[in-house]
C-alpha cells in the first residue's frame, strides 16, 4: 500500500474512521482505514485519500448535514493513530487488498450480493469482487 503521507491524508483517513468505525475495536478501526486506502490504490477510485474519503455518496457520514466535527477527544485521537499506522503498514492486516466496500450488519445494500463476504470485524462486513 504506497500512499503519500501527508498530514491532510492523515485527517482525511482518521475522520473516515472516526465518523464510520469509532465504536469499532481497534481491527475493526484499522480494517475501515485499510478499505479506504485499498480504494486509492484501485483504478476506479480517486488515487488521494481526501478525494476516496469525500468521494461523492460513498460514505454517510459525508453527507448527512450533520457537523463533522469529531466530539470524542479520546476516539478522534485514536482515529488519527489508526491512521497513521495504515498508512504506515506494507500489506493490509486486517482485511485483503482487494477488498474496497463494506457495510454495518444492520443495513443491507442492494449491491452486497453481487460482491464476495471477505470478512467481518464487528458490526461491519467487508466485500471483495466476486472471482470471474
Amino acid at each position: 500500500m504506497s500512499v503519500g503521507i501527508t498530514t491532510q491524508a492523515i485527517l482525511c483517513l482518521a475522520m473516515n474512521v472516526y465518523h464510520e468505525a469509532r465504536s469499532e475495536d481497534l481491527v475493526g478501526q484499522l480494517a475501515v482505514a485499510e478499505v479506504t486506502l485499498n480504494r486509492v490504490a484501485a483504478k476506479q477510485f480517486p488515487n488521494e485519500v481526501c478525494d476516496v474519503v469525500w468521494q461523492n455518496r460513498q460514505f454517510s457520514w459525508t453527507q448527512d448535514g450533520k457537523s463533522d466535527m469529531p466530539r470524542e477527544p479520546v476516539e478522534w485521537q485514536v482515529a488519527q493513530d489508526i491512521a497513521v499506522i495504515a498508512m504506515g503498514q506494507e500489506k493490509p492486516r486486517a482485511v485483503g487488498e482487494d477488498v474496497l466496500f463494506y457495510h454495518a450488519e444492520y443495513v443491507k445494500p442492494y449491491w452486497a450480493a453481487s460482491f464476495h463476504k471477505a470478512a467481518q470485524h464487528g458490526s461491519h462486513i467487508f466485500y471483495q469482487r466476486k472471482s470471474k
